[in-house]
C-alpha cells in the first residue's frame, strides 16, 4: 500500500489499492484502439536459458493489448538465434527478434560505423537503440513500453501499471518511469541506487548549491529502474548512452526535451527482484564498480552542459560530501531494516560506499582527461537525415532473417 505524497518536482503515480489487474487490462485493451502499444524487451541469449525469462512469457502470453512485442537479442550464434526463435513463438502477439550478431543488422550497424553514426560499444544502450529504431520502421504503436529480461518475480501486473500513464489518452504524459521497493530474501537491496546515486545528488546540491537538474534526478524514487514507457515521438530526439549510465542519460535527455508535466514515476510492483551484480572492488570494469563509475560520469557530463566547473578540487570535495553522507544513510537503512525485521550487513554497505567514493574520483578524472568525449548515441532523427532508407532496411533485415532462420514473418 504506497501513500499519496507527491514528492519532488515530477507527479508521482501510486499503488493506492489492490484495484483488479483485469480492470486495468480492460482499459488498456480499450486504449489500444487509439494508441496501439509496444513491448520492448532487451536481452541476452543467456537469460532465455534463466529462471526470469520463461516466467516473463509466460504471463505475458496473457496480455492481449500490446499490437507488437521487440525483443532484441544480444550474444547469440546462428543456433542460438533460432532457438530463440522458437523459444518467442509461443508469444500469440506479433513479435519480431533483432538477432544484434546476425550478418544483416551487422552489416547496417557497419554503414552506421562508416558514417559515425553508430553505438561504440556493445552492451544494453546498444541493444535498446536499435529496438526503438526498429519501433519507427514498424510503425506500428504510439505507446512504448520497455523492462528488463531478468525479473525474478514478474507478474504482468508490471506492465499494465507501467504502460498505463502513456497509453491513457486522457493523460498528456509523455514519459513514465517505474519504481518499486527493492526488498526481497529479507534484506534491502537496489545498493548503487541507495548508495551511490541518492547521496551522490545530494553532495552535488551542497556543493553547488540548488539546481534544477539535481532536484529533478532526486525526484525520482527509483532513478535507476531498468523500466519505463513512452509516447511513440520521444523516440526521434532521444539520444542515450551505450554505456551504465543508460537510466541516467535517458532521464537527462526527458529532462531536457519535455517539461515537468510531461512527465511521471509509477509504481509498478510490491516485490522485485532481479540477478544481482558483484560489486567487483578489485575490478572497476564489471559489475556495480563499472556501473558507479559510468553513472557518475552521466551526472557529470549533464553538469557540465548547464554551465557546471568541475576541477580536481571540486571532486575531492564531491568524494568527500558524498562519503559523509552515504555512511549517514548506511545508518538510516540500518534502523530502517532493524524495525522492519529484515537482515543488513553494515560491513558490506560500508565496503560499498568506500568503493563508490573512490570511484566519484576516478570518474571525475576520467571526465577531466576527456573533455571532447561524446558518449551518446545519436539520435533517429540524425540517422534518418544521413541515411534516409535506414528504417526499410531495418525492417526488411528483420523481416528476412526471420524468414530464413525458421519464424516466418
Amino acid at each position: 500500500m504506497g501513500d499519496f505524497y507527491q514528492n519532488g518536482i515530477i507527479t508521482t503515480l501510486h499503488n493506492l489499492r489492490q484495484r483488479p489487474l483485469e480492470d486495468l487490462e480492460a482499459e488498456l485493451k480499450r486504449f489500444s484502439k487509439t494508441r496501439p502499444m509496444a513491448l520492448v524487451l532487451p536481452c541476452l541469449y543467456s537469460e532465455l536459458l534463466g529462471p526470469a525469462m520463461p516466467n516473463i512469457i509466460e504471463h505475458l502470453k496473457q496480455v492481449d493489448y500490446l499490437e507488437e512485442i521487440i525483443i532484441g537479442l544480444d550474444r547469440a550464434t546462428e543456433e542460438e538465434y533460432r532457438k530463440a526463435l522458437e523459444f518467442f513463438s509461443v508469444l500469440p502477439q506479433r513479435h519480431r527478434v533483432l538477432w544484434n550478431d546476425g550478418g544483416r543488422l551487422t552489416a547496417i550497424d557497419e554503414e552506421l560505423k562508416e558514417r559515425g553514426l553508430s553505438p561504440r560499444e556493445p552492451g544494453k544502450g546498444r541493444n535498446v537503440w536499435f529496438c526503438l529504431g526498429y519501433s519507427l520502421a514498424s510503425d506500428r504503436t504510439e505507446s512504448v513500453a520497455l523492462h528488463d529480461c531478468d525479473i525474478l518475480t514478474y507478474d504482468r501486473s508490471l506492465l499494465a501499471r507501467l504502460i498505463y500513464p502513456v497509453a491513457n489518452p486522457a493523460f498528456n504524459y509523455e514519459f513514465c518511469k517505474g519504481f518499486y521497493a527493492r526488498v526481497a530474501d529479507g534484506k534491502i537491496n537496489g545498493r548503487v541506487s541507495r548508495l551511490l546515486v541518492t547521496p551522490l545528488l545530494r553532495s552535488l546540491k551542497k556543493v553547488f548549491g540548488h539546481l534544477d537538474y539535481l532536484d529533478y534526478l532526486d525526484s525520482y524514487r527509483y532513478p535507476l529502474a531498468g523500466e519505463f514507457s513512452f509516447r511513440k515521438d520521444v523516440i526521434n530526439d532521444i539520444r542515450i548512452p551505450s554505456d551504465w549510465g543508460l537510466e541516467i542519460g535517458v532521464l537527462s535527455e526527458m529532462k531536457r526535451n519535455y517539461s515537468n508535466n510531461r512527465l511521471c514515476q509509477v509504481d509498478i510492483a510490491d516485490v522485485y527482484d532481479h540477478k544481482h551484480q558483484k560489486l567487483s572492488v578489485e575490478d572497476d570494469k564489471g559489475g556495480l564498480s563499472k556501473m558507479s563509475i559510468d553513472i557518475s560520469k552521466a551526472i557529470f557530463r549533464k553538469l557540465a552542459t548547464n554551465g557546471i566547473v568541475f576541477s580536481q578540487t571540486t571532486f575531492r570535495t564531491i568524494k568527500a560530501t558524498y562519503f559523509r553522507i552515504a555512511l549517514d544513510f548506511v545508518e538510516t537503512y540500518k534502523n530502517d531494516a532493524e524495525m522492519n525485521g529484515l537482515a543488513f550487513d553494515v560491513h558490506a554497505e560500508e565496503v560499498a560506499v568506500e568503493l563508490f567514493a573512490r570511484n566519484i574520483m576516478k570518474a571525475g578524472e576520467y571526465f577531466l582527461d576527456n573533455p571532447m568525449e561524446a558518449p551518446f548515441i545519436h539520435s533517429w532523427n540524425r540517422v534518418i537525415s544521413a541515411v534516409p532508407d535506414i528504417l526499410e532496411r531495418m525492417d526488411e533485415a528483420v523481416s528476412a532473417d526471420m524468414q530464413e532462420f525458421g519464424a516466418g514473418a
